[in-house]
């Protein structure tokens, strides 16, 4: 099975560069936090166009489409942040967008996709990627997975080639990352984007306990099935897919391990990027933090990055998080 590679990442990063202004991803900072004998530097992700770091897959993965496939249109299925995303691509680039999302989805997720002319199909959790195929199949349009593909990979990647750029600049020569993991595109794109850059990093997936298929899988060495209802009690509704043989060959290649976070210190998390640095992060974007905070004993003793993949979040569960 062909890898995605740190040249595939800087590909990407030219065909997202090359979209009209205001319509690509921006380059998100490094922002240093904590104190000086813990140095933690926050990687918001919360800070894209669409509130999440999947605009830089779903752009990439529509961009290098060729123009009569993309003409058809888009499909997608989604818990909300790619359904977003998709929908963004479909206005840029002018097409019809479908977004399949189930009928538990956050509604200001829906929304969000649905105020980009994307039009929503509602379904049962357990059926959003047939029906995703199937209506991509009826339609002829490009379906547009969330994670299970090179072209979604190579767009994420662009992630891990900033944070390597980052570190260098800070004269930063050894890190560890932390990376939220579900369906593992990210952290495939940003492990095969620091596998070539030249610096001593260690990748480490963040999961939910509730949702911690992946954990289980790499310790297993291979896939380990958790059934979809265990998999989505969580609060972290971004994080409750799991991997395919395409992303699990990945996270077997460059991840060294998987750490868990439970739901009280995620939300706590919420409220510690809300009050500290000022980011607003969904339960999903925050899960790093959460290990940063709760799991220093299982972390290498250095420089931690933390992904925060998202700021999409429901009002009341970040008031509920800040105490209010």
């Amino acid at each position: 099975m062909s890898l995605t590679t740190h040249a595939d990442a800087v590909a990407a990063r030219e065909v997202l560069a090359r979209l009209p202004k205001h319509h690509g991803p921006v380059r998100t900072p490094l922002l240093p936090v904590g104190d000086g004998t813990r140095p933690l530097l926050l990687k918001p992700e919360s800070l894209q166009p669409t509130g999440a770091f999947k605009l830089r897959g779903a752009l990439h993965a529509t961009a290098v489409l060729d123009e009569r496939t993309r003409n058809r249109g888009l499909v997608t299925y989604s818990s909300g942040n790619h359904a977003r995303a998709v929908a963004h691509a479909g206005r840029v680039f002018d097409v019809p967008t479908t977004v399949v999302v189930p009928h538990s989805a956050p509604e200001s997720k829906v929304a969000a996709a649905r105020s980009l002319g994307a039009e929503i199909v509602l379904v049962d959790v357990t059926d959003r990627e047939r029906r995703a195929w199937e209506i991509a199949a009826e339609n002829g349009a490009a379906l547009i997975p969330p994670f299970d593909a090179s072209t979604v990979i190579a767009g994420q990647a662009t992630v891990g080639l900033e944070i390597a750029e980052d570190l260098r600049a800070r004269g930063v020569s050894e890190a560890t990352v932390l990376v939220p993991v579900s369906g593992g595109g990210l952290i495939s794109g940003v492990g095969a984007a620091l596998a070539g850059a030249e610096l001593r990093t260690r990748l480490i997936g963040v999961e939910p306990e509730l949702a911690a298929d992946t954990r289980e899988s790499l310790r297993a060495g291979r896939r380990v099935e958790w059934p979809v209802r265990t998999r989505t009690r969580t609060i972290a509704d971004g994080l409750t897919a799991q991997p395919s043989e395409l992303t699990f060959a990945h996270l077997a290649a460059f991840v060294e391990d998987v750490v868990t976070v439970t739901e009280e210190e995620i939300a706590e998390a919420v409220g510690y990027l809300a009050r500290g640095p000022g980011l607003v992060a969904e339960p999903s974007g925050a899960v790093t933090t959460a290990a940063w905070l709760h799991r220093s004993r299982e972390l290498p003793d250095t420089t931690t990055v933390a992904v925060v993949s998202g700021g999409n979040v429901d009002p009341a569960l970040l008031v509920s998080s800040l105490g209010g």
